[in-house]
């Protein structure tokens, strides 16, 4: 009997069926045809028709999760996915109507779609926690290489190579099951064809009275296209990206002072050492929050009356960045060249030409020795020329020999002090014109640094100590409250390492410009914060102030809530016209 089991289905005119396998089969050797997953079905039905059915659902439930999954993590509630998406709806349509190897092709194609509509999700809650707005899939491709370098200097490279690989494999994986889930529903679907179809048109006749009627649920329209509405909205970005990119080209090329001559540039600061210096992340979420505002408004009054006994005065207001949580150069670049550069397309577009910056301005008169200061630079830096600076003292040149802390490759106080060493303490023939770059309060502000003693600097050894005691940067980027914490400790140090140097080395003729580059990252910040930096302007030179009194700026370094509010484009133009510069636009 056993025998002729066998051979009746190994027989090629009968094929192998459920109903023809005997109880022998169930004690086939493992790599017969006996031990097919038909015969577990046919030996285990209920657990096979339980575990067909959990699939089924698994998939479904995937298919759409992915068509409903909102683009922000605040969004990111049980209520987002109970609607009826109309994608879903279309696609069973679709797959009905065509032949077996059609419909696994559009399965196919319908997975891979849903792979890309979930990645373009995730990105978009990545950048707008982060940067404050949504991912353009046609600019910021260019900024996850910068991304990955960030993980790399904040929690090793080690960290960074195993999160660029476990993203592609996630991706992939994605896409397989996406795929797999899609195929699953389309076979489904298929084999029950006449259910499948009423079901299919009931659906679509809810969604489209539901539509009609403007129904909600849980604050939400029930009858939804989530998924078509994101793709339209990534493809106009793109479209509109690749428009602005063309009237971008034609703005840069105009300049109402690119062709003013030499004399007539910056005549009221002639004699002067102005310095322009950026304090990373330093928003107006540092003087309005009630976690941080507390310290850094102490912080800022203190500094104000200490300058004030050293014979300072300030002047401040806001100014509104190009940019948010992040791309700190797209903000040092619109403040410099006054335009409005808030994507990486057009900081290269203009990085390319010869738009004037106000740093440039400085160098273009022959009056002024130009510098930068830039810590964070940690190679080649080809702007330097744009920004027309005489020489530009990186991470490698300031003989630092200290840790890093996080990104950060020096603390303020250090940086501060090499540049004293090596540039604005030495004899020179002209005055100097400085563009510092401040990185202690950069993100994840963890470790922090302290203030030591400026006659203990020396090397930056003297920073190991504190360093290692520390916090840890995965400790903080984890809690959003600590991050809040030691942002604003982060920024109230930038600000007393800035005002004691000044303190400390300024003179009768400095001139000092100091301002953040933009508002920290979201989380910190807020959902709905405001794009706005403070800006001050400190100098011992009254006459230096009375050419801004007009402007109705904030006495001291803390600018009041409701002082003016420019964009950070029109700086450059305000600046150079309040210290007597003549605008000659170029022909463009």
């Amino acid at each position: 009997m056993p025998v002729f089991t066998r051979l009746r289905q190994s027989s090629p005119a009968e094929p192998l069926g459920e109903g023809v396998l005997t109880a022998e089969a169930g004690r086939a050797a493992p790599g017969s045809r006996l031990a097919h997953p038909r015969a577990w079905r046919t030996r285990h039905p209920r657990a096979a028709r339980a575990l067909r059915l959990t699939t089924t659902v698994l998939a479904a439930v995937l298919v759409v999760g992915a068509l409903l999954l909102p683009n922000t993590l605040p969004a990111l509630e049980p209520v987002s996915f109970t609607r009826i998406p109309a994608e879903a709806v279309i696609g069973a349509v679709v797959v009905l109507a065509l032949p077996r190897r059609p419909r696994l092709a559009a399965a196919v194609l319908y997975g891979l779609g849903l792979t890309a509509l979930t990645a373009v999700n995730l990105l978009d809650m990545g950048f707008n926690e982060y940067l404050g707005r949504g991912f353009n899939a046609a600019l910021d491709w260019d900024l996850l290489p910068d991304a990955q370098a960030y993980v790399a200097d904040t929690l090793g490279g080690t960290v960074a190579t195993a999160a660029a690989v476990g993203v592609v494999v996630l991706i992939l994986l994605l896409a397989a099951v996406l795929v797999a889930a899609a195929i699953r529903l389309a076979e489904t679907l298929a084999r029950h064809r006449v259910r499948a179809t009423r079901g299919a048109l009931a659906a679509g006749t809810v969604w489209v009275t539901c539509s009609a009627l403007g129904l909600t649920l849980f604050g939400g329209p029930v009858a939804s296209e989530r998924a078509a509405g994101a793709l339209r909205v990534h493809a106009q970005r793109t479209v509109d990206s690749l428009r602005d990119e063309a009237a971008f080209v034609r703005q840069a090329r105009a300049d109402s002072f690119g062709a003013t001559p030499p004399g007539q540039l910056l005549p009221d600061l002639r004699g002067k050492d102005v310095i322009f210096t950026f304090i990373e992340s330093y928003g107006r979420s540092a003087l309005a929050d009630p976690v941080m505002a507390p310290g850094v408004g102490r912080t800022l009054d203190t500094g104000t009356e200490a300058l004030a006994k050293a014979g300072f005065h300030a002047r401040s207001g806001w100014l509104t960045s190009a940019t948010f949580g992040g791309s700190s150069w797209l903000g040092h670049s619109t403040t410099m060249s006054g335009l409005w550069i808030d994507n990486q397309r057009r900081y290269r577009t203009v990085t390319a030409g010869d738009h004037l910056t106000l740093t440039k301005a400085f160098q273009k008169t022959g009056a002024w020795d130009t510098v930068g200061v830039m810590p964070g630079v940690q190679k080649g830096w080809p702007e330097e020329e744009w920004y027309g600076l005489d020489k530009l003292y990186d991470s490698r040149d300031l003989g630092y020999q200290g840790p890093k802390f996080s990104w950060s490759t020096m603390p303020d106080q250090y940086a501060l002090e090499a540049f004293q060493r090596r540039v604005h303490g030495r004899k020179r023939d002209k005055p100097l014109m400085s563009f510092v770059i401040l990185t202690s309060s950069h993100q994840p502000w963890a470790p922090l640094p302290r203030m030591v003693g400026w006659d203990e600097l020396g090397d930056g050894s003297v920073f190991d100590a504190i360093q290692k005691a520390g916090n840890r940067a995965s400790d903080v980027l984890t809690d959003t409250t600590r991050s809040r914490e030691e942002y604003g400790k982060s920024i109230r140090y930038s600000v007393t390492t800035l005002t004691q140097w000044l303190r400390r080395y300024g003179t009768d003729d400095t001139v000092l410009v100091f301002l953040g580059d933009h508002q920290p990252i979201a989380r910190v910040s807020g959902a709905r914060a405001s794009r706005d930096v403070p800006v001050s302007i400190v100098a011992k030179d009254p006459k230096v102030l009375d050419k801004v009194a007009d402007w109705n700026w904030t006495e001291g370094l803390r600018p009041a809530s409701d002082a003016p509010v420019w964009r950070m484009d029109s700086f450059r133009d305000r600046f150079l016209k309040a210290y007597g510069s003549t605008p000659h636009p170029s022909k463009g």
